[in-house]
């Protein structure tokens, strides 16, 4: 077994291997950016070596530097983790020379599994069922677009070097094409330096089942089941479970049986992953083949007690598979859930900014959380914006269900915008529920899953207010207790005044709608008040912003997270974000923003789709920016008139940048 290893890699991968490797008794090396220089994986590792700036193509993307690191610090071998350089043939090539072991298959087996187009006519040959399409080297667009008529609408256009979703189009008429036959080659140019596409049927309400591979040094290769990834959106995973539901024996022996012949057409070695296309009828096709660890692989460990990580270790170190295929089973159910700083409501746009609480679900036997952030840490716009990974085991599929459930009403996150209401809502929305499963869930299901904004309960408000009064409590007594006059009168937050009793007004904010919240002191209790509503009311305040209500006679658990003037609240499974107003502050209304449109996150402008001076309807695209590895495309909000340009083709934008003039048709 090594002694030392060094991770290429950063976030909640890197972090999860450095503890595999410390139980092991192997010790670990970091690599990091300037922006990841005070990072978790950085904190957590043996050792840790800069390789250079934030942009991943100055740092971790660079092979020469990781390599010299691994130098420098005497790491015996590199485990690549997931994304950056883990599915690089010349990076893997460039550690057998220069005599470090590259913890992955050997680069003969990525390569011949790197371009779709290639892989698939390898797996042709080894009887391994392909889907319907062109995979061929031809990528004169009249053809391609002839090709397309030739299999049928709709189709999808895939980058032959691509993967994790980008590069990927869906196209359901012939008109559509030539606009996405652009736009995912230029994608996919910017994303793998190579933008070669294939044009395969779009299966119609298509599973995504991939099937967890291991090949050894020494002939062996077994596969350790299934999971199903059918939840997506933008073709990126959102949920992941295993074992896939409705899976038959008779259907995982031949989807596994597929994916070993494909493992071992290109002599894998190392851990991958087969990934199918699955008709509702149960047959199947070839989509590709991972040649590295899968970020959802923890479901598979949470079924098979099996550490996957530890297992690569040990083959990348000579030794033979710990189990054969006979000896292999699973027991109850996993699920997963991706937790992003990203908005679903605005299209699952990135979230950037600090992460000002966090607070996961307590982890036990039956609930995991892989991460690589920690409170106070920040999500910059370098890199993917996971938090975490949450994953939940249960006896069977609706026991992991609640438990998802549950933990995700207890994940409390302040700072960025995130996907946890979204994915509650998910996992409670009854065709995930009853696992009616296809990559078109999200889609068809966005009357349950993005609902109309409703009002805020009273109770919300009465919370937030009730919160701000112990939180002031607090404060004040901290103060009194370093006053020489502790006992002051004017020091009181007994509602105490000259003449009597006091009652004051706490105003917040929901968007556009304010809420005033009477509030009158009576000794150590409160009675608070909305409109004809009034209610006695006390709880405690715990340091970590969980807040022990009693309203009304009733007993509330709920957390009001303060930062700046935000007031959060988590409460019965929900998260509301207020704002606490100050009535005494006078101040313009902002700035004015008719006119222009900005920029919904920092990124890049990678085209200028319409021309200044040109008349547009409303919807159409103006220009595209490309942010966190996506393209995101600027649209007309309604008809009007492009004045001009503020960016090129090329130029960085920050938050807010505004992008274009646009003038409204009168």
């Amino acid at each position: 077994m090594f002694k030392k290893i060094l991770i290429a890699n950063r976030g909640e991968i890197a972090c999860r291997v450095i503890e595999t490797a410390r139980r092991m008794g192997v010790a670990t090396v970091a690599v990091y950016s300037d922006a990841d220089a005070n990072a978790r994986h950085v904190r957590m590792a043996d050792e840790a070596v800069a390789i250079g700036p934030a942009e991943a193509r100055e740092s971790y993307l660079v092979g020469e530097r990781i390599l010299e690191a691994a130098k420098q610090t005497g790491a015996e071998a590199i485990h690549p983790g997931y994304g950056f350089l883990s599915e690089n043939e010349e990076f893997a090539e460039a550690c057998e020379k220069a005599g470090v072991v590259f913890i992955g298959p050997p680069a003969s087996a990525i390569r011949a599994m790197g371009l779709k187009a290639a892989s698939k006519a390898l797996m042709e040959q080894a009887g391994v069922p392909l889907t319907p399409g062109y995979h061929g080297q031809n990528q004169d667009p009249a053809f391609l677009a002839g090709e397309a008529e030739r299999i049928g609408f709709p189709v999808l256009i895939k980058a032959s070097a691509g993967g994790g979703g980008k590069g990927m189009r869906r196209v359901d008429r012939p008109e559509e094409f030539e606009a996405a036959l652009v736009s995912c080659k230029r994608e996919a140019r910017n994303a793998f330096g190579d933008d070669d596409v294939l044009v395969e049927k779009f299966v119609l309400k298509p599973r995504h089942i991939e099937i967890q591979v291991f090949g050894d040094t020494h002939g062996n290769c077994v596969y350790l089941f299934e999971r199903d990834c059918s939840v997506q959106r933008r073709h990126q995973k959102v949920l992941e479970e295993a074992p896939a539901p409705g899976m038959t024996p008779e259907r995982r022996a031949a989807m596994g049986k597929a994916a070993v012949d494909a493992a071992r057409a290109v002599g894998y070695v190392g851990a991958g992953t087969v990934e199918f296309i699955a008709n509702q009828d149960g047959s199947f096709y070839f989509m590709e083949m991972n040649t590295r660890l899968q970020v959802e692989h923890p479901v598979t460990e949470m079924i098979t007690g099996i550490d996957l990580v530890e297992w690569q270790l040990r083959v990348a170190s000579g030794e033979p598979l710990p189990l054969g295929q006979e000896q292999l089973e699973f027991d109850g159910h996993a699920i997963e859930a991706r937790i992003y700083a990203e908005d679903p409501d605005r299209g699952f746009l990135p979230s950037i900014g600090r992460l000002v609480h966090l607070a996961p679900p307590a982890e036990s036997e039956h609930v995991r959380i892989d991460t690589g952030v920690e409170q106070g840490d920040e999500i910059t716009p370098y890199y993917d914006p996971m938090i975490a990974k949450l994953i939940v085991w249960g006896d069977d599929r609706r026991q992991a269900l609640a438990r998802m459930r549950q933990a995700l009403a207890q994940y409390r996150i302040v700072g960025v915008a995130n996907n946890v209401d979204f994915l509650a809502r998910l996992v409670a929305n009854p065709s995930f529920a009853h696992a009616d499963l296809d990559t078109g869930l999200i889609e068809r299901e966005q009357a349950l899953l993005f609902p109309p904004t409703d009002e805020v309960p009273e109770d919300v408000w009465l919370l937030a207010a009730l919160a701000e009064l112990l939180r002031e409590r607090r404060l004040a007594e901290k103060r009194a207790a370093r006053s020489p006059d502790p006992d002051s009168p004017w020091r009181r937050l007994d509602g105490w005044r000259i003449g009597g009793g006091s009652e004051r007004v706490i105003t917040l904010r929901r968007g556009e709608t304010l809420q005033e919240v009477r509030a009158e002191v009576i000794g150590d209790r409160y009675r608070l008040g909305i409109g004809e509503r009034s209610v006695p009311a006390r709880g405690t305040l715990g340091a970590d912003s969980e807040l022990q209500a009693h309203l009304d006679g009733r007993r509330l658990r709920a957390a009001v997270v303060a930062s700046g003037e935000r007031r959060q609240v988590f409460h019965a499974g929900r998260t509301w974000a207020l704002s606490l107003v100050d009535r005494l502050w006078v101040g313009g209304e902002g700035e004015d923003l008719e006119g222009g449109l900005r920029a919904p996150m920092p990124g890049k402008v990678v085209a200028l789709v319409a021309a200044p001076g040109a008349t547009v309807e409303k919807g159409a695209p103006l220009l595209v920016l490309e942010a966190m590895k996506m393209e995101h495309t600027i649209s007309a909000p309604c008809k009007g008139v492009v004045k001009r340009f503020h960016f090129a083709p090329g130029d960085q934008v920050t938050d807010g940048a505004e992008l274009v003039e646009f003038e409204g048709a009168q």
